[in-house]
C-alpha cells in the first residue's frame, strides 16, 4: 500500500488550523447553497448600481444555489439584463457534439428548466448572455472572457480527482502548463465518470458520456474571485487535499492555493470526519 497522506485524516480542528486556502464552514447544504446565491445576487446588485456588466462562470454541480438565486432575483426585482452566465461545461456525444438538452445529464437542459425558465421574463438576460462552451468553436469562450474584461466570480465545486469544471488531472503537465489550458474538448477520466454516475445516474456507468467540453483552467484561474462549495461525503478528503496537498496538475484545485481571492465553503458534515459526528 502507498504512503498514507496525513491530511486526509485531519479532524475538523486540524483541518481548519492552517489551510493553504481560505475555508468557511457552514451548518449544512442549505447554508452553503444560500451563501452562494446571496453572493451571486450581491455582486449583481453592486455591478448594476455601477452600471457595469456582471460576468460569472457558473457550474451545474453544485446546483443547490439556483432555486435560492431564482427566488431572490424574482422577489427583489433584480435585473439580469447586464449579466453574463458562462457555464463551465457540457457532456458530448461520441461525435463530440453537445448531448441533447432533453437528456437528463444535459447541463444546458438543466439551466433552461431550473434557472432561465423560472426567472421572470422581464428580468432575464438575453439568450446570447447565457453561454455554454461550444465543441465546434471552443476558442469563442476564451475570446468572450477577454472581450468582457474578465470574470467577476467563478462558482464551482471540486471533482473526485481535484478537477475544476472538467479540467481533469494530468500528471504529464507542469503547474504552469496546466494553468495555460483554455476551453477545449476532452475525454472524461474513469474516476470522474464513476463519481458522476453514482451522483447523477444511480450508478449507470455504461450510460455516462465519454467526452465533454470544458471552460479552461486559464479562464477559471484568472477570475477575480473563485468560490467553491463542497458538501458530499467524498468531499471530505477532496477538501483536505485542496487545503493541504502539494500544488500539482495531478490535483488541479491545489493550483488555487496562490489565487488572490478564493473561498472554499464546506458543510459541518465535510469539515468533520465520521468519528467526530
Amino acid at each position: 500500500m502507498g504512503m498514507k497522506h496525513e491530511y486526509n485524516y485531519y479532524n475538523k480542528e486540524q483541518f481548519l488550523r492552517n489551510p493553504k486556502l481560505p475555508i468557511a464552514v457552514l451548518t449544512d447544504n442549505e447554508a452553503v447553497f444560500r451563501a452562494i446565491a446571496q453572493e451571486m445576487v450581491q455582486e449583481i446588485k453592486r455591478k448594476n448600481e455601477l452600471g457595469e456588466k456582471t460576468v460569472f462562470i457558473c457550474p451545474v454541480g453544485p446546483v443547490g444555489q439556483y432555486p435560492y438565486f431564482v427566488e431572490l432575483v424574482n422577489n427583489e426585482n433584480i435585473s439580469l439584463k447586464n449579466v453574463w452566465f458562462l457555464n463551465m461545461d457540457e457532456y458530448l456525444t461520441e461525435d463530440k457534439e453537445w448531448i441533447e438538452t432533453s437528456e437528463a445529464l444535459s447541463f444546458r437542459g438543466f439551466m433552461d428548466r431550473t434557472v432561465y425558465a423560472k426567472i421572470r421574463p422581464e428580468l432575464l438576460m438575453p439568450q446570447e448572455q447565457r453561454v455554454f462552451p461550444d465543441p465546434q468553436q471552443p476558442e469563442y469562450m476564451t475570446k468572450l472572457v477577454e472581450d468582457l474584461g474578465g470574470v467577476d466570480i467563478c462558482f464551482g465545486g471540486i471533482g473526485i480527482n481535484g478537477h475544476l469544471a472538467f479540467n481533469e488531472a494530468d500528471e504529464t503537465l507542469s503547474v504552469e502548463e496546466f494553468k495555460k489550458l483554455h476551453t477545449r474538448v476532452l475525454e472524461i477520466s474513469k474516476e470522474t465518470r464513476t463519481a458522476n454516475a453514482i451522483g447523477d445516474l444511480n450508478g449507470a456507468l455504461e450510460d455516462m458520456p465519454q467526452f465533454c467540453v470544458t471552460i479552461g483552467m486559464n479562464e477559471i484561474y484568472h477570475s477575480r474571485k473563485i468560490r467553491l462549495g463542497c458538501f458530499r461525503d467524498w468531499h471530505r478528503s477532496v477538501v483536505r487535499r485542496a487545503a493541504y496537498g502539494d500544488v500539482s496538475a495531478q490535483f488541479p484545485v491545489t493550483l488555487l492555493q496562490d489565487h488572490p481571492d478564493v473561498l472554499l465553503r464546506v458543510t459541518e458534515f465535510v469539515a468533520k470526519l465520521p468519528q467526530e459526528l
